[in-house]
């Protein structure tokens, strides 16, 4: 009779007790650690911007195992998340690929990796990596839990980047808003000085900006400060002549 595979964590359960994408990936690490018999080390690796980074891990010898790959820029883990495949590895004393790192791996006592696929495809992708010291570690074995382990990790970081987007949107939205609120006051300081229309006094505005190679923003910032007597954030006063 085949061994009882453990149970999957429960997902919601791991989300409300954790605070942070780090915490609830920490624990993903370790439930994949206990799904994999065999397995004496898991790591969780992102790569940003081509700089690959172990994240989390559990049990033993991961963290080492992956930063020899991401030393010579190659191995099973970077080829996982870089091609967005599953790379099984049965026995790294008898592996070709990937330079000297198998024969690396093999003398710490990793004979066997599987590197499963996080947020394929874009520009956050992952890799969730088991290491066992026993050749055949995870041939043939149900990788389903563990599967479903890797796409809980992908959708907790399109989560977090979707509210780290949302958070960058409503500053640049904001910003943006401060910075027409004072465009149009200055405009209307203009109008009021020059006896002039909107068009008008927006033209000198951006005369002024372009002249003292000063953001249109700021120009009327300074102008602002000015007017209501504090004192202007560097640089001389905007007096706009008609």
């Amino acid at each position: 009779m085949a061994d009882e595979t453990p149970d999957l964590p429960d997902m919601m359960l791991l989300l409300l007790g954790t605070d942070s994408l780090e915490g609830f990936l920490q624990l993903l690490a370790d439930g994949a650690l206990a799904l994999a018999a065999d397995a004496v080390g898991t790591g969780i690796t992102l790569e940003r911007h081509g700089r690959p980074l172990t994240v989390v891990s559990s049990g033993v010898g991961a963290l080492a195992l992956d930063e020899a790959q991401y030393g010579q820029d190659d191995g099973p883990c970077l080829q996982s998340l870089r091609r967005g495949e599953e790379v099984l590895v049965e026995d790294l004393l008898h592996e070709s690929r990937w330079g000297p790192y198998p024969a690396y791996a093999a003398a710490s006592g990793t004979r066997a990796s599987l590197s499963l696929p996080i947020a394929a495809h874009t520009h956050t992708a992952g890799a969730l990596n088991l290491y066992s010291p026993k050749p055949f570690a995870f041939t043939g074995i149900d990788l389903t839990s563990l599967r479903k382990l890797a796409e809980q990790a992908t959708g907790a970081i399109a989560l977090a980047q979707r509210i780290a987007d949302t958070r960058e949107y409503t500053a640049d939205l904001q910003h943006a808003m401060e910075s027409r609120t004072a465009i149009d006051q200055a405009i209307g300081v203009i109008m009021g000085q020059q006896r002039c229309t909107a068009e008008a006094a927006f033209a000198l505005l951006r005369k002024a900006s372009q002249h003292r190679n000063v953001k249109l923003r700021d120009i009327c910032q300074e102008l602002l400060s000015n007017i209501g007597g504090a004192p202007p954030a560097g640089g001389r006063p905007l007096r706009p002549r008609p």
